[in-house]
Formats: structure tokens, C-alpha cells, sequence
């Protein structure tokens, strides 16, 4: 299973896409269940999620838990890439983050 991470426009034009083909990401995201996470959780692995700037410094704070369970270095690098769009979309106006599942 796999989700890809894109970063948009107002316009829904994508702008910069992070791909996670194998399914990394699944195996560190919170699961619905875990209300400590009380955003990330309720990303769709088979659907899309989006998030706006103001949600981004929550979703930050909930990131750097997922960041610490990633063990191998690919996992570690592909958070490190979401993080990145993630900061850019806290920064910058009209952007959005959409997890995008299959």
C-alpha cells in the first residue's frame, strides 16, 4: 500500500510531491485508534487527507512523534521530506498539504 504526500496551491495544482510506493509510511503512521494523535490519525491510507497552514503546527508537533518511530534510514528520509513540505506550507499562504491513498 502506498500514499503520496503533495504539497499544492489554492488551485489544487501540485507544486512539489513527496511518493511513498512500498508503504513505509504505513507502518510508523498512527492508526485511527491512537487518540495521542489527535490529527494524524484520522489521515485515510486509501483516500485523501488534506491539511491547511493553520492545522501545520499541530501537525508538526505530531510528525515528530512518527519521526522517532521510523528505524530505517529510507523511513527516516521520507519523513524528513514530508516534514520539509509541511514547513513550506506553514510558511508560505495558500498551500495545502494532501495525503493522497491508494
Amino acid at each position: 500500500m502506498g500514499i503520496n504526500i503533495i504539497l499544492e496551491g489554492e488551485d489544487g495544482v501540485a507544486l512539489e510531491q513527496v511518493d511513498d510506493p512500498t508503504g513505509r509510511l504505513y507502518k510508523i503512521m498512527p492508526r485511527y485508534e491512537d487518540s495521542s494523535f489527535p490529527f494524524l490519525r484520522f489521515i485515510d491510507l486509501y483516500g485523501d487527507t488534506i491539511f491547511n497552514r493553520p492545522q501545520m503546527e499541530p501537525f508538526l508537533d505530531e510528525w515528530r512523534r512518527v519521526r522517532e518511530r521510523a528505524a530505517d534510514p529510507d523511513a527516516r528520509q521520507l519523513v524528513a521530506e514530508v516534514e520539509r513540505l509541511a514547513r513550506r506550507c506553514q510558511n508560505e499562504v495558500h498551500l495545502y498539504v494532501r495525503f493522497q491513498g491508494e
